[in-house]
Formats: structure tokens, sequence, C-alpha cells
């Protein structure tokens, strides 16, 4: 077992399958050294959207919510990364995500909230976790998700 599965199993943590891109692009590119994974949605190992996590933050959704929402994103951009090396030992480094939140004009938390995605990327690779970030608020996100995550990785 590689040291990054053993750390998400002590987390509690199951990758799911990877979720399939549903429009014109590909989940992830892999170029030189470096993945780009499209962004991810809240989905759950069963593929599907909790309702909890559908909405806009600030109305439907707290933050509190949308925080686990984020971290579940996070989930879902390392099992596509998984399917991108094959072995997620080969991450020498998380470079950069990027955090959508769907939420009210007025939200204002929206940092919080992508800590859910920075805080698991950290937890799961250590160090080589820590990584630059946007994190901006938007109106809508596709199937009405509260949060998706992007991200760059480097890889050997």
């Amino acid at each position: 077992m590689s040291k990054v599965d053993k750390k998400l199993q002590d987390l509690g943590i199951t990758l799911p399958t990877p979720a399939a891109p549903v429009a014109n692009y590909v989940p992830f590119v892999r170029t030189g050294n470096l993945v780009i994974i499209s962004g991810q949605l809240c989905l759950g190992l069963d593929g599907k959207m909790a309702d909890a996590h559908k909405g806009k933050v600030g109305a439907e959704v707290s933050a509190e919510v949308a925080q686990a929402a984020a971290r579940l994103c996070a989930i879902n951009l390392l099992a596509q990364l998984k399917a991108a090396v094959g072995d997620l030992d080969k991450v020498t480094r998380c470079v950069r995500l990027g955090g959508f939140i769907n939420a009210v004009p007025t939200f204002a938390a929206l940092a919080p909230v992508m800590n859910g995605a920075s805080d698991l990327m950290v937890e799961v690779l250590g160090d080589a976790g820590r990584h630059a970030r946007s994190t901006v608020g938007v109106a809508e996100l596709p199937l009405d998700a509260c949060v998706e995550v992007e991200g760059m990785f480097e890889v050997q």
C-alpha cells in the first residue's frame, strides 16, 4: 500500500470512482510533470450529490456544510489524480487549487469554505499539499452544486 493510500485509510477516506465528464472536456491533462484536473463537484461515493450540497452558500447552504462539500471536491480531485498517475506517491506537490463557491452576493466568507479542500490536501500530502490558491464566488455552478474545485499537481 502506498504511503498516501495509507494516509487516506487512516483518515477514513475512500476514493470514489472518478466522475466522467459531463460536457466536451477531459477530466485531466498531463503535460510534462504537471497534471491539471478539471473542476470537481461535491459528489459522494455513489456519484451523486447530496441535496445538502445543492444551492447557494449564505442561503440554502451553510458555510459549514459548504466547507464539507469543498473537502469532498478535494477527495474527488485525488480520485482523478490517482486515475491520471496510478500511484499517489508519485505526487510531489499540490501546486494550485481553484475554488468556485456558489454564493449569494453578500456572502464574504469564501476563504473558510475553500479551506475544506486546502486542509484536506495538507492532511493527505503533508507539506507537499501546501499550494497556491484562488477562491471566487460565482452566480451558479453545474448541477446547482455549492462548491467546485480544480487543481494542478506536480508528479514524478
